[in-house]
């Protein structure tokens, strides 16, 4: 077994299973331009991400970006929101913005454990059998009362903490 562990290692073809060598801005298999928004990577930690949110622009986006390249005082508030939109998925406001994703989670654990619940319900009434005749409290106290007339274990046991002239548990 051991030759033929070896054996494998040193015939293994190179390349087929090694990992290949990429840069970042690259797809896996391809060597062609990525999709938009595929490397945007913005996080509270690391804000400023490498590339942009939006790579491919349409006409108006093309113009903007134009217009950005002029004094800035020309452009309207709209058209600061709008690059900033091209270039940043989101702000730190919004980041930080916290989600109702809890409010889902908790639903969902409330609706299992009512389930379960449910379920348990389900299984004491119709599968589980109906308790053994020696659990009841009466067959509890007929075999008590049996074990106090045996005299069984007088020394240590329950006879000796009864009293059998009073009729009752000694104190």
């Amino acid at each position: 077994m051991f030759l033929r562990a070896a054996r494998r290692l040193v015939l293994r073809k190179p390349g087929l299973r090694t990992r290949g060598i990429h840069n970042p801005g690259d797809t896996a298999h391809s060597k062609g331009k990525t999709a938009p928004y595929t490397n945007y990577h913005a996080q509270r930690s690391y804000p400023m991400p490498d590339d942009p949110f939006c790579t491919e622009l349409n006409a108006e986006q093309r113009a903007l970006k134009e217009k950005e390249k002029g004094s800035w005082t020309q452009l309207s508030h709209a058209e600061k929101v709008a690059l900033y939109r091209l270039q940043f998925h989101e702000t730190f406001a919004e980041m930080n913005h916290r989600s109702n994703e809890w409010k889902t989670v908790m639903g969902c654990v409330f609706f299992f454990c009512g389930f379960t619940a449910l379920l348990i319900w389900w299984q004491r009434v119709y599968v589980f059998p109906e308790k053994p005749i020696t659990l009841t409290d009466e067959w509890k106290a007929k075999q008590l009362q049996r074990i106090l007339d045996m005299k069984g274990n007088p020394v240590q046991g329950l006879a000796s903490r009864w009293d059998y002239e009073k009729k009752e548990w000694k104190k």
